[in-house]
């Protein structure tokens, strides 16, 4: 069986999205040692829906008979100084991902594969959605670092787990 470049690529984008589960990981725990359990909680939602998008690709291949392979990543930041540090990260993440999910269908598009770049719209629409968000964190957590009760306030109000995006493709293993 042969590896389409959009597959290869594809494959490439996995390991980014497991490497951005355990970043937001990372950050998900560094909020908690803070006992900052909304900052937390929400950084553990993004490690899960990061692992997610991993998921999907694997599932992708898995339905366009391409082979899977699960790449390794590098270790994330662990140490954090305050609480602004992360949420640059996690933007500068955010924006790094969304030129990968371009690139990925703009391969898309030069090979012809309608199917793959159709695959593709979802996340494009997904990325737009994160940076907003994430950018919009930063705001409050630059505007709001010596009242972290105010930055826990919006998390929790702004900020609180969604339901099930029904438009998402399927992870594998579901």
């Amino acid at each position: 069986m042969s590896t389409s470049s959009f597959a290869a690529q594809l494959t490439t984008q996995i390991g980014e999205e497991f490497a951005a589960h355990q970043q937001y990981l990372a950050v998900a725990a560094h909020y908690e040692s803070l006992t900052l359990p909304q900052l937390a909680g929400f950084f553990y939602r993004q490690a899960r829906e990061e692992s997610g998008h991993a998921k999907m690709m694997v599932q992708y291949l898995l339905d366009t008979d391409q082979p899977v392979r699960i790449p390794s990543v590098a270790e994330p930041v662990n140490d954090f100084d305050g609480i602004i540090a992360p949420v640059e990260l996690a933007v500068a993440q955010e924006k790094r991902v969304t030129e990968q999910i371009h690139g990925l269908t703009r391969t898309a598009r030069e090979e012809n594969d309608f199917a793959a770049e159709q695959f593709m719209q979802w996340f494009i629409k997904e990325q737009v959605e994160e940076v907003a968000t994430m950018q919009d964190l930063l705001a409050v957590v630059r505007r709001s670092e010596d009242d972290l009760n105010a930055i826990e306030a919006y998390v929790e109000r702004d900020l609180a787990a969604a339901g099930p995006d029904t438009t998402a493709p399927k992870q594998a293993g579901e």
